[in-house]
């Protein structure tokens, strides 16, 4: 059987079984918590064993600042040049190994993730503070990601292939060869689902990685490499390097012995991953990073999808999501009903703690978040108008960093909060009266990541399709204007400053990123 999307929660509900999902869930916490009682330090893996820097930083919930979920290790260039050495040695068996061999180690490790999905989601959870359900489906995800992945790989053998011969002498062949090391930055927000993605793709085509996790959410990735050590992933194919990215990130990809670098966060640091490319070779560098994602509500919308659609992708996980919608332009034959009903969905979108079932979204990440929140939410009032939000939770959410779902309006196109990813839930909305109007003005950010459109009118459509500059699409979605892609049905990647391939991951095309071609002939 092919591959098929895990949806854990859709899955167990079709099947009668939704009280069983949210017991096995409420188990899982109350057994990390319980685990916290014990303080765990956390090292850095190098060559399969536990390499202690002296210096650690401890990471807090979000939920709750005082509960301390770990103390990590503070890698540095010790520990990034020893953690490069082992990859390096290790690729020399892993990247010769028998095909067949290695998927079954990845098959393995799915399968794994799989059975431990709820133990894995509540340590998201209490670590970088989503949802059941988000929680659960990022977990989902990272078993797509290796599971798809693994069957790709296995349907095109390698990605080796015959090629026509331009003699009757000659026979040859394309093979795909890997690079060598990776290092491989992970975000915070997906912490195990786009790090399985990144990681998973480097190594099942025959490299091997160096991995760090990101410093406010380290615990997850943590989580993924005992997954794919228990799965049979040999000593120094992956090793683990937790700390800073100003300290370990800038020793790991800074090293000439680095072959290729994947890198998903700001737009920032990966234009300085791209520009340091260009070494004694050019190096690949994937990255994903970020967006501004715009959704257009035409006069022929239905309007009920649109709003259940974009307050989901800009409130979710409180919009720190990279393809979070943070504008929607809206017909103004339609604004103010918009409007009315937004507000009236809002009212009934739950903020707190995310391990209580009727929680939509729990807290920011940490205080900075926090901060930039308040700082963002008053600039949109002395600019423009902020309808809902723009406060912090008080009261028993004090300990924590929560921040209200905010729409903002009549803010100037050229504003800083119209232009510049914020990562936080807070929406700003616009009116227009032309549908080319509305594509020109959501195009006109250095962003092109994610985007939406709700119109009954399939010309409408047709013409957003054809002219947004976005690398993922949708229309009419109301699980998402912006936000959702799943493994292998929608390709997950950028244009112009969201991205630096232009291929979407999920796809054979973000697999063959991490190998180079060689040409092989043989005459007889």
């Amino acid at each position: 059987m092919g591959f098929r999307n895990l949806n854990t929660y859709e899955s167990m509900v079709k099947a009668g079984e939704e009280v069983s999902f949210h017991t096995r869930y409420e188990r899982a916490v109350e057994r990390f918590v319980q685990s916290l009682e014990v303080r765990t330090s956390y090292e850095c893996v190098i060559d399969g064993r536990p390499v202690s820097t002296g210096k650690h930083f401890t990471d807090a919930s979000p939920i709750d600042s005082e509960m301390v979920v770990g103390d990590f290790s503070l890698g540095g260039k010790k520990e990034a040049s020893l953690a490069i050495s082992s990859a390096r040695r290790a690729f020399q068996t892993w990247s010769v190994m028998d095909l067949d061999k290695r998927l079954v180690i990845f098959r393995k490790a799915a399968e794994i993730m799989r059975r431990e999905l709820f133990e894995i989601a509540a340590a998201i959870t209490i670590d970088n503070g989503k949802n059941r359900y988000e929680a659960v489906g990022e977990v989902d995800e990272a078993v797509d990601f290796i599971s798809f992945y693994t069957e790709r790989m296995e349907a095109r053998r390698g990605f080796r292939e015959n090629t026509q011969p331009a003699y009757p002498d000659e026979r040859p062949m394309s093979v795909m060869r890997p690079y060598g090391v990776w290092a491989v930055i992970c975000p915070f927000n997906f912490p195990i689902a786009i790090s399985a993605g990144m990681l998973t793709a480097a190594i099942i085509t025959g490299n091997t990685a160096v991995l760090k996790p990101s410093t406010p959410a380290p615990l997850a990735v943590h989580m993924l490499y005992d997954v794919y050590e228990r799965a049979g992933v040999p000593p120094g194919v992956i090793n683990l390097l937790s700390g800073s990215g100003a300290v370990a990130g800038e020793a790991l990809v800074g090293s000439d012995k680095v072959d290729g670098i994947a890198f998903t966060g700001s737009k920032e640091v990966g234009y300085g991953l791209l520009s340091s490319s260009l070494r004694r070779y050019p190096i690949p560098v994937i990255t994903e990073l970020g967006g501004k994602n715009p959704a257009i509500v035409t006069d022929k919308a239905d309007l009920a999808r649109a709003i259940a659609g974009i307050a989901s992708s800009a409130f979710g996980y409180s919009g720190q999501k990279c393809s979070a919608c943070s504008r929607a332009y809206v017909h103004e034959l339609v604004y103010d009903e918009f409007m009315i009903y937004l507000m009236k969905h809002l009212s009934r979108l739950r903020v707190g703690d995310p391990r209580e079932k009727v929680t939509f979204t729990g807290p920011v990440i940490h205080q900075k978040a926090l901060d930039d929140y308040l700082a963002h939410s008053q600039r949109a009032r002395i600019d423009g108008v902020v309808h809902a939000g723009g406060e912090a939770m008080r009261g028993r959410l004090s300990k924590g960093f929560y921040a209200t779902p905010t729409i903002a309006t009549g803010l100037p196109e050229d504003h800083f909060l119209m232009k510049n990813e914020l990562f936080l839930p807070i929406l700003c909305v616009q009116r227009f009266t032309d549908l080319k109007d509305a594509v020109r003005r959501a195009n006109d950010v250095e962003y092109g990541l994610t985007s939406g459109i709700y119109s009954e009118d399939e010309d409408e459509v047709k013409y957003f399709f054809e002219n947004i500059e976005a690398g993922v699409s949708y229309a009419n979605r109301a699980r998402g204007a912006t936000t959702g892609a799943m493994v292998g049905a929608q390709p997950f990647g950028g244009w112009k400053g969201s991205g630096s391939t232009g291929l979407g991951s999920g796809t054979d095309m973000y697999l063959a990123q991490y190998m180079r071609q060689q040409s092989r002939t043989v005459a007889f």
